[in-house]
């Protein structure tokens, strides 16, 4: 087994893998509900709405890699599974369930709050624990679901 000498203790990198690994359950099942919402709306702003969700399923893909590449990159293995994911996300589906148009972005952004509260309270955490690589990862993808936020509550208006 090679010694991995980031500066970081073994102890912490394992924390903070698993606070990454918590992250990505929140992130993997927002993006399956952003899906579930790009392939079944319906509105009268279908086309403006099918393609804001796609940019928005696309950009959550992005960040679930990165953030599994960021545990890698730690020495630690990604969980991924949709049961991993469901055991350790407090972003709910909502199977069987098909909102309007407005209740589908108002669902969404209540996903991206959540994640956006839980990044910001691990980001001290992450510090404490000598990472300020992972903190400066975690405040990128902070503003990303912030402008995505915005994005949303600017439709709800």
């Amino acid at each position: 087994m090679i010694k991995i000498a980031l500066g970081i203790s073994d102890k912490h990198r394992k924390e903070i893998a698993h606070i990454l690994n918590v992250i990505l359950s929140y992130e993997y099942v927002l993006y399956t509900k952003t899906l579930k919402y790009h392939w079944n709306v319906e509105s009268q702003c279908f086309g403006p709405l099918h393609l804001l969700f796609k940019e928005q399923y696309e950009q959550l893909f992005s960040i679930i890699d990165d953030v599994a590449e960021r545990v890698r990159s730690l020495g630690h293995y990604s969980l991924g599974t949709l049961t991993e994911f469901l055991q350790e996300s407090k972003v709910e589906e909502a199977p069987g369930k098909y909102p309007n148009d407005m209740d589908m972005i108002a669902d969404l952004l209540v996903g991206h709050e959540i994640i956006i509260r839980l990044i910001r309270k691990e980001i001290d955490s992450t510090l404490e624990k000598g990472d300020a690589g992972t903190s400066n990862f975690l405040t990128d993808i902070i503003e990303k679901h912030e402008k995505t936020a915005w994005m949303l509550r600017a439709h709800l208006l």
